[in-house]
This record gives structure tokens, sequence and C-alpha cells, in this order.
């Protein structure tokens, strides 16, 4: 006997609750890989509904959420084993919105920079 069930789409803090909130969390499980790597990484609140926002733009609810946060940290996570001074990575709304690169900074607070990809030509 098949069963039909009809579901509401998640909204925006729905979604934001599915980034932070489960066991094995999104955020959570991006935060314990850069760890690996002796890096914080901070999502701010903003960046967050940022994510969620991406997501709903995209309307396959929270199928989307893990393309949105891989997108925003890969080039961090491509550079990250290099970069031996970085402490903390912090990622908000511009970092989402893909208007700059997450946020690098070293133990003394001072802002740590990407080396240019190594396909990107100069001009």
């Amino acid at each position: 006997l098949p069963v039909t069930v009809a579901l509401e789409s998640l909204d925006k803090d729905s979604l934001v609750r599915v980034l932070t909130e489960p066991k094995n969390a999104i955020v959570k499980q991006y935060q314990q890989l850069f760890s690996m790597d002796g890096v914080e990484l901070v999502f701010t609140k903003e960046a967050l509904e940022a994510a969620a926002e991406r997501a709903l733009d995209h309307k396959t609810g929270a199928r989307c959420l893990r393309y949105v946060i891989e997108d925003t940290l890969l080039d961090v996570m491509y550079h990250l084993p290099s970069l031996d001074d970085v402490v903390r990575c912090l990622v908000d709304r511009d970092a989402i919105e893909g208007d700059a690169l997450p946020g690098l900074f070293s133990k003394d607070g001072g802002k740590v920079d990407l080396p240019p990809h190594p396909i990107q030509k100069s001009a």
C-alpha cells in the first residue's frame, strides 16, 4: 500500500537549524575537519542565514546546504595545510555570497592572505 505524505518546505530558520543543531550538523563536520589542521572555524550568524538563503534560492531544501558551505570553503581547504600560521577561519555573509574569501587569522590576530591559486594567471 503506497503512502503519500505532503511535506512543507523548510524556511530559513529551519535551514539554519539543520546547519548547526544535529549531532552530525554540516557546520560541526567542517569545524572538526578544520580542527585537524589546528584551525578554529567560526561562522557568523549572518553567514548561516546567507547560506540558508542561498539554499532557498536553489529550491532543493537542505540538500543544497553542504554545497553552499563547501563552495565557500573550497579554496581555504586547498591551501590550509600549507598555512602553518593560521589558527582561525571566520566565515561571514560576504564569504557565503561569494563577494569575499573567508577571513584567515594568525595567533597574533593578524589577517593571513591566501596565496594566489596556481591556475590563475596574473594580468
